[in-house]
């Protein structure tokens, strides 16, 4: 990934020196960047109490299916086919339950997950590029998953001409960068 970057950088250095205009390039790692954001502890922190509320019930009710299993199995000599039945189903709608609760626990961790750190990570990318302008950055790369963070609008967009190119009118398109 790094040399892809190295190489992109290169491309775009290699291309602005025809022009005599040098990018001013800069990386960060957001990764790292994040790590050491205090706010990312303490919603890990929440996130982990808000997880283990629901890994508690679901071990409870695990403890309970076992338990009803292990009853039924003791006792499935000894039973009429009608309590057999009705034993069966309560077994059954407890296991339905158990994977109704898993997959709901999921979708909500992740809500809460989303919820957490979405300012974070807002407040990160802030700061990246409050800081790349502050420097005069160009281009910002992240040295830890090999994007551009941050790069300075300038007139050298091509999309529009690219466009043209391939007749696609203004309008046929989202919102223009």
């Amino acid at each position: 990934m790094k040399k892809l970057i190295l190489f992109v950088a290169g491309c775009l250095l290699a291309g602005n020196v025809a022009f005599a205009q040098t990018p001013k390039i800069g990386y960060i790692n957001s990764n790292e960047l994040l790590a050491s954001m205090p706010e990312v502890k303490k919603a890990d922190s929440s996130l982990q109490a808000y997880s283990k509320s629901f890994q508690d019930l679901l071990e409870s009710m695990s403890k309970e299916y076992e338990k009803k299993v292990q009853d039924y199995q003791s006792q499935e000599k000894t039973m009429s086919d009608a309590i057999k039945e009705v034993k069966v189903k309560e077994i059954q709608d407890l296991q339905g339950r158990i994977q109704g609760l898993q997959q709901s626990a999921q979708e909500k961790v992740s809500q809460k997950k989303q919820e957490l750190y979405s300012p974070i990570l807002e407040k990160a990318d802030k700061a990246i590029k409050d800081v790349a302008k502050e420097k005069g950055f160009d281009y910002i790369f992240d040295s830890g998953g090999g994007t551009v963070l941050y790069y300075k609008e300038s007139d050298n967009n091509i999309m529009d001409a690219v466009k043209t190119k391939l007749g696609i009118k203004k309008s046929d398109t989202g919102t223009k960068k």
